[in-house]
C-alpha cells in the first residue's frame, strides 16, 4: 500500500476514534485548541504505529505554514497557516496531508460568520492541494444542531449552507449579502455533498477535498 493510502487510513481511523471518544467522554475538549490537540495526539500515536520499516517516518506539526504561489483567503498572503500538517515518508516516497479543524459550541454561537469560515477553510484546502499537499481534510465538531438540520437560514447568508445532505456545485458563487459583508465572495472548485456523523449529542462533519 502506498504512503498516501496509508496516510488516509491513519486519518480516517483517527477520526473514528476521536468522535467516539469525545461523544462518550473518553476525551474532553472544551474549545478548538483542545480539540486540535486531542486529534493530533491520536494521529501521532497511530502514525508511529504505522512506522513499519526502520526508514518509515511519521511527522506531525501544529499551526505550521505552507508556502503558496498565490494569496490565501485565510492568511491574505502567500504563506498559509494550517491547523495540522502530516508528513509520512521513507527514503523513496513521501505523503503529505493538511487538516483544517473547527469546533463550534452552542454556547459560543457566532452566526452566521461560522458558516462562512467553513467554506473559507475548504477554499484554502483546495489551494493547498494545488501546491503539493496530496491529502486535504476539513473536520468540524459541534453540539449545535443549527449547522446540521436548521430549517432555513436568512436570505442574506443562505449561500453558506452545509446542512446534512446539502450539496454544493463547483463554480457556484457564495455571497454574504449583508450591508457590511463579513468577507469577500467565495467560489469552490469541486462538488461537495455534506454528510454529517452523529454520535450521542455531538455532530461531526468530515470532508475529504
Amino acid at each position: 500500500m502506498s504512503k498516501v493510502n496509508l496516510t488516509e487510513e491513519i486519518i480516517e481511523t483517527a477520526y473514528r476514534l476521536l468522535i467516539h471518544k469525545l461523544a462518550y467522554g473518553g476525551l474532553t475538549a472544551k474549545n478548538e485548541a483542545a480539540f486540535q490537540l486531542e486529534f493530533g495526539h491520536i494521529l501521532k500515536t497511530l502514525g508511529q504505529l504505522y512506522e513499519f520499516d526502520l526508514e518509515d517516518k511519521f511527522h506531525l506539526e501544529f499551526e505550521t505554514y505552507i508556502n503558496l504561489a498565490t494569496q490565501s483567503i485565510k492568511s491574505k498572503s502567500d504563506r498559509a497557516r494550517v491547523d495540522i500538517l502530516i508528513t509520512y515518508q521513507d527514503k523513496k516516497t513521501k505523503a503529505k496531508a493538511a487538516i483544517e479543524l473547527k469546533f463550534y459550541k452552542k454556547a459560543n454561537h457566532r452566526e452566521p460568520n461560522n458558516r462562512y469560515d467553513v467554506f473559507k477553510d475548504i477554499s484554502n484546502l483546495e489551494l493547498y492541494k494545488e501546491h503539493g499537499i496530496g491529502l486535504c481534510y476539513f473536520i468540524l465538531a459541534t453540539d449545535h444542531r443549527h449547522y446540521v438540520n436548521q430549517e432555513r437560514y436568512s436570505v442574506d447568508t443562505e449561500d453558506f449552507d452545509f446542512r446534512n445532505n446539502s450539496v454544493y456545485k463547483a463554480g457556484t458563487i457564495l455571497q454574504y449579502k449583508t450591508t457590511n459583508p463579513y468577507g469577500p465572495d467565495l467560489m469552490l472548485k469541486q462538488n461537495y455533498k455534506f454528510c454529517w456523523d452523529n454520535v450521542k449529542d455531538l455532530y461531526f462533519l468530515k470532508i475529504k477535498i
